[in-house]
């Protein structure tokens, strides 16, 4: 019970910040969301920060874990809202920003979780 506790704590932090994001960073039917792929791109930062730390450090412990990574980061980040973002691309037509956008949020996001294993590697 605990630990579902903690999912849900981290869980409704990363969800409230993720829409402070969104609520001032997207402009809708203005383009890229820009709230959404910044949300997106730092939470895979952030899990590799965390889950790099976890393995390097051997400190966290399985509750830091599923707080900060399953909770924090799987409510700050969305793939729901980014495929629906998408869907918005598609059904309008403009084939441009659907695929910057997910090509940028693949390759970005990706490479954001390497960067953050890294740091935590080089620190």
């Amino acid at each position: 019970m605990k630990q579902l506790f903690l999912v849900f704590l981290g869980g409704g932090i990363g969800s409230v910040l993720r829409f402070l994001i969104g609520k001032y960073l997207n402009s809708p039917g203005t383009g890229i969301p820009y709230g959404t792929f910044a949300a997106n791109i730092l939470g895979s930062l952030l899990i590799g920060v965390i889950l790099g730390f976890a393995i390097k450090q051997n400190t966290l412990s399985q509750n830091q874990i599923l707080f900060l990574a399953t909770g924090f980061c799987g409510g700050f980040t969305t793939f729901s809202t980014f495929a629906y973002e998408n869907h918005v691309f598609l059904k309008s037509g403009d084939f441009t920003s659907f695929a910057i956008y997910t090509i940028a949020s693949f390759v970005i996001g990706f490479l954001a979780v390497f960067a953050g294993i890294f740091i935590v590697k080089s620190v």
